[in-house]
């Protein structure tokens, strides 16, 4: 029997989850994986159990699939937590087939629900957005910005899925949940034996820079270039992932010290926005080299601008961001080299 506490992450070998793992053994917990590599590679294991030095436990199961988690879990001891990011994520696929999202979406959610009730796991760390506030009035979002409806169904299942937990948090005085809202994940491991890992074309702007700076992409399309912003490009506030996955460990550890339960959101960023185009020739400065791109139009649904407050994740985790923007990128294109 494993002395230390044992964590749960669903989703372990994706693009947040692997770098969680790595920062949940760093804290001196066992991270327990249950992943079934829908959207990652099973490779990942290796890399992580080579950063980490130890052995991984992992379960090939679906979160949907209660009896097969259940099972899994009846052969462990000391399971203290769960975080949850085992999620379907393409804003562009979830208006192509909005119920794949809301089945797996949600549907994975309502399992973890019941299988932390049914095995008294007290402790939740729920993967959400800044999608949930839409295109809010001003820039700048803190905890309190307004929740707007949802403009796809990948933001709508992550509105739904807060709700429930806070549903569900009223109804199990046992429960203490901790909703992360995301702004933009960038960067990859200082390693750079884990990244970001897209199937098939990148949604997301620095991976598809990568793989334009490495010849995979022919060229990268910038979508509009007159929005009212400092260069008429989208502003986005870019997180290194590893400040990130950090997050979580320290929502984990004030999660165990709380004895009452709660259900707390936290916005986690870097409080500061930065262009499209700003990313792009500080991808090209920090790496010495030149990124084929052109200007294309505007994407339906892009928020103009936004970028956290950070402040409630600074004050009340005892957390901030250690990386730069330049570290993330340099980081980025050292793992798209080391993924062959």
């Amino acid at each position: 029997m494993s002395e230390k506490k044992q964590i749960i992450i669903t989703g372990g070998t994706g693009f947040i989850g692997s770098h969680t793992v790595v920062e949940v053994i760093k804290a001196g917990f066992d991270a327990i994986i249950f992943d079934d590599f829908r959207n990652s590679k099973p490779w990942i294991l290796d890399r992580l159990e080579k950063i980490s030095g130890c052995k991984i436990k992992h379960f090939d199961v679906d979160c949907n699939n209660y009896n097969a988690m259940s099972t899994a879990l009846n052969s462990l001891q000391n399971v203290t937590g769960i975080i949850h990011f085992a999620a379907d994520k393409a804003v562009g696929e979830s208006v192509l087939n909005p119920v794949k999202y809301y089945e797996n979406n949600i549907g994975s959610l309502t399992q973890i629900l019941k299988l932390a009730k049914d095995f008294e796991i007290e402790h939740l760390v729920f993967s959400s957005s800044c999608t949930v506030y839409g295109e809010p009035a001003s820039p700048i979002v803190t905890e309190e910005t307004e929740i707007k409806k949802a403009t796809s169904p990948y933001g709508a299942t992550k509105i739904a899925c807060e709700e429930l937990i806070q549903f569900a948090v009223q109804s199990d005085q046992k429960l203490k949940a901790t909703l992360l809202r995301y702004f933009n994940p960038i960067g990859a491991h200082p390693s750079a034996e884990i990244g970001e890992l897209p199937q098939g074309i990148p949604n997301n702007l620095v991976p598809y820079i990568t793989q334009t700076a490495k010849g995979i992409r022919e060229q990268l399309t910038v979508f509009g270039n007159d929005y009212e912003t400092i260069d008429g490009t989208n502003v986005r506030d870019y997180i290194h992932v590893v400040d990130l996955a950090d997050a979580h460990v320290k929502a984990l550890q004030r999660s165990i010290k709380q004895e009452a339960n709660f259900c707390e959101a936290y916005n986690l960023g870097t409080g500061k926005g930065s262009s499209v185009l700003e990313i792009i020739h500080t991808f090209e400065e920090v790496n010495d080299l030149k990124l084929n791109y052109v200007i294309g139009d505007r994407r339906p649904g892009d928020v103009v601008q936004i970028w956290a407050d950070p402040s409630k994740a600074n004050n009340e985790l005892g957390w901030s961001c250690k990386y730069t923007i330049k570290d993330a990128l340099k980081h980025s294109w050292s793992w798209e080299q080391n993924i062959d």
